[in-house]
């Protein structure tokens, strides 16, 4: 069996970052990689969206970018604007085709589709599949999305609604999203904050067929793409072991407040590139321990709370959007942070310190 430098396991969104990363770099000119996916191929699978705080290898792949967008609870709705840090989609399509291409030109880069058909003797490990222990307590993100054609102009595309919480809860956190690519296609989601022990929360066709059609008020519509996933809300297993770090979902880059991943997974490439020369002995990358216990106290609450929890995300949006946006995206100070805080329900969030 072939003897490699690096390994990747997982080729997906971590793994292929971190590839691209160290292959534009020119890492790889004397070392060698093999990535191990067992897909057959690579075709658009995923959305990732995020608020543009930082920058990243991928503005090539944005499908769109908004700098208004809105959130909704029964009877109320706030505007608010993002043109500091416009909220972008990347097509995972473009994505894969772009770091393919690229890859494939360094002979030094090999795929595999199991670990077996390598040897991992002296290789250094980076893996992107998250080991995850099943526990009913466990809170995930669960959600589906379809991206629909209208066959005349229908959406203003020009705002994008992160939240409309105008939908039946079924004593969980439920909401839908909307991000209208043109005036007449728009990715229209349903999104669960649960345990996900309640399979009746799946009928995701069901509900979003209900929404287009009778909250949207839109019949004539066609879809063209479906897309499901579920992002767990609590950290994988992670232990230390030599010579491998874990990247992705499975490196704790997943915020857990929010499931952001993507913005988080191109810091972490570039941390890895910057010290790739010396890996072994890197200091562990991850998210501030501040936005750690800030989670973990929110997720408490939406746990013992899910019916407060519209109400909280919306009193959330009545700071300052680049405020709520920088705490969102890992990038607030101390006072920015207070801010936030401040607007939650003092005694609901004091006493998930206790639970």
């Amino acid at each position: 069996m072939k003897e490699f430098d690096y390994v990747i396991i997982g080729g997906g969104c971590a793994g292929l970052s971190l590839a691209y990363e160290l292959e534009i770099h020119e890492k790889l000119k004397d070392k060698t990689l093999a990535i191990i996916e067992p897909r057959d191929e690579y075709k658009k699978d995923k959305t990732w969206s995020f608020w543009g705080v930082t920058s990243h290898n991928f503005d090539d792949c944005v499908k769109k970018k908004w700098e208004n967008f809105s959130i909704n609870i029964p009877d109320k709705t706030n505007y608010l604007q993002c043109k500091n840090s416009p909220y972008q989609s990347i097509d995972s399509g473009l994505f894969y085709e772009k770091i393919n291409n690229i890859l494939n030109e360094n002979k030094n880069i090999s795929f595999f589709k199991d670990i077996s058909q390598i040897d991992l003797k002296d290789a250094f490990v980076f893996n992107s599949v998250p080991s995850i222990k099943k526990d009913h307590r466990n809170l995930w993100q669960h959600f589906c999305g379809v991206e629909i054609e209208t066959k005349s102009n229908f959406f203003d595309d020009e705002i994008f609604n992160l939240m409309d919480f105008d939908c039946d809860q079924r004593e969980s956190v439920h909401f839908f999203y909307t991000l209208p690519y043109s005036k007449n296609t728009a990715l229209v989601e349903t999104t669960w904050l649960s345990k996900m022990n309640d399979n009746s929360q799946k009928d995701y066709d069901k509900q979003i067929k209900d929404y287009i059609e009778n909250h949207l008020n839109l019949k004539d519509y066609k879809i063209i793409y479906r897309e499901e996933g579920a992002i767990p809300l609590f950290y994988p297993i992670d232990k230390h072991e030599k010579n491998k770090i874990n990247i992705g979902t499975a490196g704790g880059m997943t915020r857990l407040s929010t499931g952001y991943t993507f913005l988080n997974i191109q810091d972490h490439s570039r941390y890895i590139r910057e010290n790739i020369e010396n890996i072994s002995n890197v200091k562990k990358y991850k998210i501030s321990t501040k936005y750690q216990f800030l989670d973990e106290i929110f997720l408490r609450v939406l746990e013992k709370h899910p019916e407060k929890m519209s109400d909280i995300f919306f009193k959330m949006f009545k700071a300052s959007p680049k405020t709520v946006i920088k705490f969102l995206s890992n990038k607030s100070n101390f006072f920015e942070d207070l801010s936030i805080i401040l607007r939650m329900p003092k005694l609901t969030f004091i006493k998930a310190l206790f639970y």
